[in-house]
């Protein structure tokens, strides 16, 4: 348990910030489900491309980090070639 100001408040801090950042690979992962799932390639496209922008976000935000985010986008963009 924490003793002194400085780590009572950086417990607070990490609380509010782990929230923060768990809706945000909540929207993350939903976004590479839209790309994954989708069978027709011009909805794929169109997900794809809000997918990306948002992986970027994430990897400057420190949210992941930026390898993952280079493979994820990897990922996606195989699956939109394999369509």
């Amino acid at each position: 348990m924490a003793q002194n100001k400085s780590a009572i408040k950086r417990d607070r801090q990490n609380v509010k910030r782990n929230a923060h950042n768990r809706t945000r690979r909540s929207k993350m992962r939903t976004l590479i489900k839209k790309v994954m799932t989708s069978t027709n390639k011009d909805e794929a496209l169109a997900s794809y491309k809000e997918a990306v922008s948002y992986l970027d976000k994430m990897s400057v935000k420190g949210v992941i980090h930026t390898n993952n985010a280079a493979r994820k986008k990897a990922q996606l963009t195989r699956h939109i070639n394999a369509l």
